[in-house]
């Protein structure tokens, strides 16, 4: 016969999916009733309405039915006020309340910051946080990413992020997709709409994004900056004295010299350049294998020269396998097996060297 212990020890394989710790652990399983192979339970969650509650029941009846129950009845309900009040004080362990400046940017927090910058747009660089940050999570490591580029965030729709994070009274839990923490922009906009703000709401916007975000424990923390050396990278250089830059080009050689100013600006604020990483470096043939150099050549390698840093990986042209139906694929994720993708594997790779 199940016992309730075998129960609750079953559960606490089930993690909920946005807090990412066992229904058990967060005292959301209760009053638990068996008949036979017949069990049912409440299920208590943090807030009414919780969007993921469908995979939250799924995952409940597998556990159990695992044991060998054969019909699974889970009731819905939802924290109290002191409950909830609780929670959030647990999940803050110490963070700042909301407005204060979070100890995640302290020296001792153990988190490797990584800024991806450029010298303009439309080379690729949030192409190549988004997939460096996925292939760091696919090597075993905790990662997050702030879409930084508060007028142009892209984040969310490049990774096939359609839900927004949930608050928990002000703690705001970061949305995670392919293992990677995210928090952007678009999140707090409605209908893709253009922010029109000046550079101090960018700041404090920006240090929102530390101070009011339940990261939990992150082994790396990319910041996918705006192109050029506006407020925001400035913000971002002043903020985080021991974030790493990686400077992201094309190898057109315009391209390049734009891109040496985002990269003097990292050496000037005393940021250590961790490399560049050249764009669309060329069209393979997928027939011949013949490379066909587009957008030109070299401008990569004179970058990394003009920086005294190295080129960490050159990565061509090419188009994720995308179905929209398919709501394990993203827009710009690549597979780890694909091409791309085992290149930004061994980008990842270097990167955990160098960190």
């Amino acid at each position: 016969m199940i016992t309730n212990e075998q129960i609750l020890e079953a559960l606490r394989g089930v993690e909920d999916p946005e807090l990412h710790k066992s229904v058990v652990e967060l005292n959301m399983v209760r009053n638990i009733q068996i008949d036979g192979t017949k069990v049912s339970l409440d299920v208590i969650l943090t807030i009414q309405g919780c969007p993921l509650k469908v995979k939250i029941q799924e995952d409940v009846e597998n556990a159990i039915k695992a044991l060998g129950a054969t019909e699974v009845d889970v009731r819905f309900g939802s924290m109290t006020d002191q409950e909830r009040a609780a929670l959030t004080a647990k999940l803050r362990g110490g963070q700042p309340a909301a407005g204060a400046i979070s100890p995640l940017l302290s020296k001792e927090s153990g988190v490797s910051f990584i800024a991806i910058t450029s010298g303009k747009g439309g080379v690729g660089k949030s192409t190549v946080t988004v997939n460096l940050a996925t292939a760091l999570a696919r090597l075993g490591k905790r990662v997050g990413i702030i879409d930084a580029d508060i007028y142009g965030f892209s984040v969310p729709d490049m990774m096939g992020i359609d839900q927004r994070p949930t608050v928990i009274d002000n703690v705001v839990l970061p949305v995670q997709r392919y293992g990677v923490k995210v928090i952007s922009m678009g999140f707090f906009v409605e209908d893709n709409s253009p922010v029109i703000w000046r550079g101090p709401m960018l700041g404090k916007m920006l240090r929102n994004f530390f101070s009011e975000i339940h990261w939990g424990d992150l082994d790396y923390l990319l910041l996918d900056l705006p192109p050029g050396t506006g407020d925001v990278a400035l913000d971002v250089h002043q903020m985080i004295p021991q974030s790493k830059e990686i400077v992201v080009t094309t190898p057109h050689a315009t391209a390049a010299f734009v891109a040496a100013r985002a990269g003097s600006m990292a050496i000037k604020t005393g940021h250590e350049i961790l490399g560049v990483v050249e764009n669309m470096s060329y069209l393979e043939c997928d027939e011949c294998g013949h490379k066909q150099s587009i957008f030109g050549k070299g401008g990569g390698e004179k970058l990394a020269q003009e920086l005294n840093t190295e080129i960490l990986a050159q990565i061509p042209l090419g188009q994720p396998d995308y179905d929209l139906n398919d709501p394990n694929s993203a827009p710009s994720v690549y597979e780890e097996d694909s091409k791309i993708g085992s290149i930004y594997m061994d980008l990842a790779r270097s990167i955990i060297k160098k960190s």
